[in-house]
């Protein structure tokens, strides 16, 4: 496992990291949590991925119980959350969902870390921008969180270049802790906003990225070329918008295609597809996920995979996805 910076802070974090959305208390009790931490853990895997919205909380609460029980020293893991959506999606109170203003932000972070059972959290972003709230409001509060020790770094999260650098901007005002990373979807599918929007980005304010969803979902996997499976995501309650996507035709097609070349290459699609988001050098982290543990290892293969994504494999994949790609 290969370790990189976390845009221009000094935080290094595996090239692979482990997320929780979906899995964790819906497909994954705290048994298996802990096996595949354990094992993603031997593997090299220091960053844990969640968020206070998985599972209504659950996920952060399952989480903080296997770190618990695995006993690992503190400095040698990272853990992350993301604030936006909150808990009571019934509830009464503009205040507890849909928002990043002060008062929700500096509730919800002693929310997780009452559920997570830590100190402080490493990496805390903004879930989803909030056109209700000013930016520099959330700037404030983001940045007051981390003065006051309950979290190391924060970041964004699918917010637009021009947002972010609008909070960096204000953070850099006002000599407050300014965002360091942002956490995109990124996937052959999904890239303009990774390539082409952040690309000032980079370079200007030094943003990093953790990205989200390298396997389209799992359509990348190849799973779907037939339909939707049965035991699959795409399958689960609440998953139904993922359907139109999961039988896209002419990616199913692409998809077929680059399981030839997975082939050439000693490899499984999914590895293939993994290996391609870890292979862009602003990427600090691509988070995977995983039900079950036979899972977790085959994604782990990918790390093998990077090096053999030569210029001319890439540019074959390129031909392949690129014209399918937003």
């Amino acid at each position: 496992m290969n370790y990189r910076r976390l845009g221009r802070s000094g935080l290094q974090v595996s090239e692979l990291s482990l997320g929780s959305w979906v899995t964790y208390h819906n497909q994954v009790d705290e048994n298996a949590a802990k096996e595949m931490m354990a094992a993603a853990f031997d593997a090299g895997i220091n960053f844990f991925d969640n968020a206070e919205a998985y599972a209504g909380g659950k996920s952060e609460t399952l989480m903080g119980a296997a770190i618990r029980a695995l006993k690992w020293p503190r400095l040698n893991y990272v853990v992350s959350t993301k604030f936006f959506w909150g808990l009571d999606r019934e509830g009464a109170g503009a205040n507890r969902r849909d928002t990043l203003n002060r008062k929700y932000l500096l509730q919800a972070i002693d929310g997780s870390l009452q559920r997570f059972g830590l100190d402080f959290i490493d990496l805390v972003y903004c879930h989803r921008p909030d056109p209700h709230t000013p930016i520099e409001e959330t700037v404030w509060a983001m940045s007051d969180m981390i003065t006051r020790g309950k979290a190391l770094y924060w970041g964004t999260s699918e917010w637009s270049a021009a947002d972010i650098r609008a909070a960096w901007e204000i953070a850099e005002r006002h000599h407050l802790h300014k965002p360091v990373m942002e956490q995109p979807q990124y996937h052959l599918f999904n890239r303009k906003r990774v390539e082409e929007e952040y690309a000032r980005l980079y370079e200007d304010i030094g943003l990093g990225l953790t990205t989200w969803s390298p396997l389209a979902s799992g359509l990348l996997t190849g799973k779907y070329k037939a339909g939707i499976p049965a035991d699959s995501r795409g399958a689960m309650k609440g998953m139904g918008f993922l359907e139109k996507s999961l039988t896209d035709e002419a990616k199913n097609a692409a998809v077929g295609q680059l399981e030839g070349m997975a082939a050439d290459l000693g490899c499984q699609v999914a590895q293939l597809a993994i290996a391609w988001a870890a292979k862009n050098p602003h990427v600090s982290s691509v988070i995977t996920g995983a039900s079950r543990l036979g899972q977790l290892q085959s994604n782990l293969g990918a790390c093998d995979v990077i090096p053999k994504l030569t210029p001319d494999v890439m540019a074959r994949i390129d031909e392949i996805t690129r014209p399918l790609a937003t």
